[in-house]
């Protein structure tokens, strides 16, 4: 063979190798739409709401003086009410003393059998939600209840392994070809993210994602008994649960210790959490590690601190669930702090928030934490956004965007309780009843 065909042939193979590389490394990438997309009222109208303080979920400063124009079911205009011209005709909403932000995301929502529940999250706030782990029939009568609903990005049942921890919301994996059939089944009924449980291994972790990537769909995963940072190797794009750390910043022999009570007995987490997290050093070389890796890894992070939140009673104190509750929201503000993107979901339903509250009490955990308010809302909505894979539609206020927003008296960047007193909210460019 001559010199120049050898050239070319290496060329070729070289150039092969490196498509296939950049194909591994960027799994397909597609729009994620909601279950209800077609249920959605769309707005018909021209709406300009003007003199608001803009906080428009980027991150950045708030704009006082703000007016936004939205026409139909997207926003046309946003920006400082100097630079904005009102169409005419358009229907004028009075902003003077609130604040405009982007619907709230939700990204770890359980409907646990609750009627009325996502109607009531959308009257506080919550334009989008995700149930990472409930079968899509289970919304059924949500959605025919003729409530407004939020956008609904539903999973399907979680993957677990035998036995699993919440049998009624599962579907039990028993290899890999299961596993997989089991991916692609769920895609076909629409499906907006794959979620495995914590009897997954990470060898079938893999097969999942490698399946559910190359049907455009996001992988998250609850862990216990599963050390994150293998599994996020096998191609975890999101980790619900602080706790699911427990096993990485965990010597050894501790931890082994652990995962061997939990192969035991799903109900061994339930204060063995505690007792784990009560312990940890969270400036040790392990939590050290753990932080550059999710920072590399750019993987989402759920906290869902409200799950765990342990308060002290006067009469009793319960000194092992009050420290581990403290490492919790410590790891979350170091993470935060060192630029691991942080999402909020609230669990739906925890013990210190009322009924329909629990994503409010989850921003002022944070705040609790030490997490600057502005990051909080950036969590909320645009990173969020990002996670879910709908952030060219949805998660901050700019022109082109759907029309997802909220009125809140007060200004939140001062104070996060002010998350509280919702006056209006839009979805989809119409406002709800």
């Amino acid at each position: 063979m001559k010199l120049p065909q050898l050239l070319l042939l290496a060329f070729v193979a070289l150039t092969t190798s490196a498509a296939a590389q950049t194909k591994t490394q960027n799994p397909v990438q597609k729009l994620i739409r909601p279950v209800n997309d077609s249920e959605l009222p769309k707005g018909r109208k021209t709406i300009a709401i003007v003199g608001v303080n803009l906080i428009d979920g980027r991150g950045l400063n708030a704009i006082p003086d703000a007016t936004v124009i939205i026409q139909g079911n997207r926003i046309l205009a946003a920006g400082h009410s100097a630079g904005i011209q009102i169409p005419q005709g358009a229907e004028f909403v009075q902003g003077k003393g609130f604040s405009l932000l982007p619907g709230l995301i939700d990204s770890h929502f359980h409907l646990d059998r609750t009627k009325d529940l996502p109607a009531m999250f959308l009257q506080n706030g919550v334009t989008s939600l995700r149930d990472p782990g409930a079968w899509i029939e289970a919304y059924a009568q949500e959605r025919k209840s003729g409530k407004q609903m939020p956008r609904l990005y539903l999973s399907g049942p979680h993957l677990d392994g035998a036995p699993p921890a919440y049998p009624y919301d599962a579907y039990v994996v028993r290899d890999e070809a299961e596993a997989i059939r089991q991916v692609n089944e769920l895609a076909d009924e629409g499906s907006t993210v794959i979620k495995i449980y914590f009897r997954i291994p990470p060898g079938m972790i893999k097969a999942i994602t490698e399946t559910a990537h190359k049907r455009g769909i996001p992988v998250t995963g609850h862990l216990e008994i599963t050390e994150a940072k293998q599994a996020i190797e096998a191609g975890l794009d999101g980790i619900e649960h602080i706790t699911s750390f427990g096993l990485s910043l965990t010597p050894k022999r501790d931890a082994e210790k652990y995962r061997q009570g939990m192969l035991a007995d799903n109900n061994f987490r339930k204060q063995g959490r505690y007792n784990t997290w009560a312990g940890l050093d969270l400036n040790s070389r392990l939590a050290d590690s753990l932080v550059r890796f999710l920072v590399r890894k750019k993987t989402f992070i759920s906290p869902t601190l409200g799950a765990f939140e342990y308060q002290a009673e006067k009469d009793k104190i319960d000194s092992i669930k009050l420290r581990g509750f403290e490492s919790m929201k410590k790891l979350t503000a170091k993470l935060q702090k060192a630029g691991v993107p942080l999402v909020l979901g609230s669990h739906s339903m925890i013990t210190y928030a009322e009924k329909g509250w629990a994503y409010q009490r989850e921003m002022e955990i944070w705040s609790e934490s030490g997490i600057s308010n502005a990051a909080i809302i950036h969590a909320s909505t645009l990173q969020n956004a990002r996670f879910f894979r709908i952030d060219r539609e949805l998660g901050s206020i700019e022109k082109g965007k759907l029309a997802d927003l909220i009125l809140v008296k007060g200004n939140p960047l001062e104070n996060i309780r002010a998350m509280r007193d919702i006056q209006k909210v839009m979805i989809n460019g119409t406002w709800v009843k």
